[in-house]
């Protein structure tokens, strides 16, 4: 007997989502991440993991996190503002400020939490903040969080948050957030362009750089080097550390009365145990990789066009994306699960992606790639989707 009184309503909506096509499932890897991997028992060629530089694995970071694990343990047992705060953690926050160029940092356990907690911890009733509409799910949840004003404007449409910025000047404090890198287009947000308009109207800016930070920009400093903004305009920025740098967390980048702030009010940093000191220790040793060998990033810019080009080739419907993120719009639901498990069948793991997260319509196969793949990886996956895409049509 279910827990809950509504359990039928559940089961029905259950049922609908499956019909649907729409159904999500946990899957099983067994050893190591990496682009080849074990799934529910099966050896699988993996193009939906977002360790974009093959750092996951990398026997320099698993070192470092072993030999921390054995000096401090595991488990940190309390908030950073109790005794969780170790010196791995204090060290990762001082390497980052001098990686990103910004006044402080303040470290989150995951993005989510980052995002959530940089808006709620600012904003507030009365405020304003302004979302691109293609904006990650943890920013969306962090302006409804905070009880601020949400506004939307349409995707990198630069003329449409100009509007907003008009529509909204009463209010004394607005924030405009975005994406650095889109997660399922993979497109870059124009913020050079996003930073120049909320400087004239006298608003703040935040970047989601979940997708960039260690991927774009000199030594994969993220988006706002790429853009190459300037210093005394330096928006707020969130990184996360479980994509590009192989390992887990996140932390926030910005002026040191932000990160006061956020230290003081923000509830998802307040209220949270630190996560372990040999995640801290580990992700020191991969930034230290992240700007030392840049023929990742160099591999990884030869994979992507590789890719575009065999795919463009095939009459794919690709989307403007020059980053590891590269969709393939199917448009049906149903029709990209069915790809998808063709694929699979014939050894390949792909994201597919449906509505709720993407627009109705857009339905895709999520491939990204990875500095550890190679010429032949690729090539075999074009071959496989000329298989099952293209010769069904």
């Amino acid at each position: 007997m279910s827990s809950l009184p509504w359990s039928t309503a559940l089961a029905a909506t259950l049922a609908e989502r499956q019909l649907a096509g729409r159904y999500r499932k946990v899957r099983t890897r067994s050893g190591e991440q990496g682009v080849k991997v074990i799934i529910d028992g099966k050896a699988m060629l993996s193009f939906c993991s977002n360790d974009y530089l093959g750092l996951a694995a990398h026997p320099d970071i698993k070192k470092a996190f072993i030999s921390a694990a054995e000096a401090d343990g595991v488990g940190s047992g309390a908030a950073h503002l109790l005794s969780g705060h170790s010196r791995y953690h204090q060290q990762l926050e001082e390497a980052l400020v001098d990686f990103t160029g910004q006044q402080a940092v303040l470290l989150f356990s995951s993005g989510y939490q980052a995002n959530l907690g940089v808006i709620d911890g600012l904003m507030s009733r009365g405020d304003v903040v302004l979302q691109d509409k293609l904006n990650h799910a943890s920013l969306l949840d962090g302006g409804r969080l905070s009880g601020a004003k949400q506004w939307r404007y349409p995707h990198v449409d630069m003329q449409g948050l100009t509007r907003r910025l008009i529509q909204t000047e009463a209010n004394a404090h607005r924030l405009v957030v975005t994406d650095g890198v889109f997660s399922m287009d993979g497109n870059l947000a124009p913020l050079a362009d996003i930073t120049q308009l909320a400087h004239d109207h006298q608003a703040a800016v935040l970047v989601d750089d979940a997708h960039g930070f260690g991927v774009v920009g000199r030594q994969g400093r993220g988006s706002v080097d790429h853009w190459q903004i300037a210093a005394q305009g330096l928006p707020l920025v969130m990184g996360t550390f479980g994509k590009a740098l192989g390992t887990a967390g996140a932390f926030v980048a910005a002026d040191s009365d932000v990160i006061e702030t956020l230290i003081q009010q923000s509830r998802s940093f307040v209220y949270t145990t630190a996560q372990p000191a040999a995640i801290a220790a580990a992700t020191l040793a991969s930034l230290a990789l992240v700007q030392t060998e840049n023929w990742r990033r160099e591999k990884l810019q030869s994979l992507i066009q590789q890719f575009r080009q065999g795919a463009a080739q095939l009459g794919l419907a690709l989307m403007g994306s020059m980053t590891p993120i590269q969709p393939i719009v199917i448009g049906d639901d149903k029709q990209a699960v069915a790809i998808g498990e063709a694929l699979e069948a014939k050894g390949f793991l792909l994201g597919v992606i449906r509505p709720p997260t993407v627009p109705e319509g857009s339905a895709r196969l999520r491939i990204t790639l990875s500095a550890d793949h190679t010429e032949q990886d690729v090539t075999q996956l074009l071959d496989a989707l000329e298989d099952v895409i293209c010769i069904s049509r």
